[in-house]
């Protein structure tokens, strides 16, 4: 097991957006979204450095007015991993947090339960899924993407799919909703980002696969938080309303 000392987090952050074009510099409640997001990751103290990645002047721009960092990186890339490779080659850190920059809402504690959990593992890489009763999301969405777990608490699989199916007289599992917050350890981040795409991850279109089909361990942190996603302006009110109701507004 590598020992972690430094822990940088990562926040990819694109202008462009098919349902919701500048979601970044998107207002919660008077404070841009990519703002937010940074604040409550920076919060967290498992976490040594912050910084934004995005390929867009006006991100960059935003973030350095807030005395955030940002990080400006290539227009070309696939993903959002391969994106945070890119910002982090110059920054000494042992462990990688991609944070999704669509959670204004991230509650910093679950960035802590994925380090101290990750401190304790030799796992290549560490993620986040949360029992679908405690959420809103249907098991039997597609958008809902399910983590399939072993009793060591690694991913045995990922899947837009109901998993696991329950089978007429079989005991039911409860799904797991996977929370895509990701944890690298660094060698294998550059590892990962040298794979070509799998087949598995071209079917169900989920890049955590490429992983699991080279046969790396990805330890599955369950956590009880909830977060509230931006995909769609009509998202904003909804998490502005959730924003209200924690500060005693509402």
């Amino acid at each position: 097991m590598s020992e972690i000392a430094r822990v940088a987090a990562v926040i990819p952050a694109r202008y462009g957006s098919t349902r919701f074009p500048g979601k970044p510099l998107a207002l919660i409640a008077g404070k841009s979204m990519i703002q937010r997001v940074y604040e409550a990751t920076a919060a967290c103290p498992a976490i040594d450095q912050v910084l934004v990645a995005t390929d867009d002047e006006r991100i960059y721009a935003a973030v350095e007015a807030f005395g955030g960092m940002a990080v400006m990186t290539s227009s070309n890339h696939e993903t959002g991993t391969d994106r945070i490779a890119e910002a982090v080659e110059n920054v000494p850190a042992d462990l990688i947090v991609n944070v999704q920059g669509d959670e204004p809402l991230l509650p910093t504690f679950v960035l802590d339960e994925l380090v101290a959990a990750m401190r304790n593992s030799d796992a290549a890489m560490g993620t986040l899924a949360v029992p679908f009763s405690l959420t809103e999301k249907d098991p039997a969405d597609p958008n809902a993407v399910k983590a399939v777990v072993g009793a060591n608490g690694n991913a045995l699989y990922f899947t837009r799919a109901l998993a696991p199916f329950v089978r007429t007289g079989g005991t039911p599992v409860e799904p797991l909703l996977h929370w895509g917050i990701y944890a690298y350890r660094r060698e294998f981040l550059y590892q990962y980002i040298q794979w070509e795409r799998t087949p598995l991850e071209k079917c169900e279109m989920l890049e955590q696969l490429r992983a699991l089909e080279h046969g790396a361990r990805i330890l599955v942190v369950r956590t009880t938080a909830q977060s509230a996603g931006v995909d769609v302006p009509e998202d904003v009110a909804k998490v502005e309303r959730l924003l209200a109701l924690q500060e005693g507004k509402a």
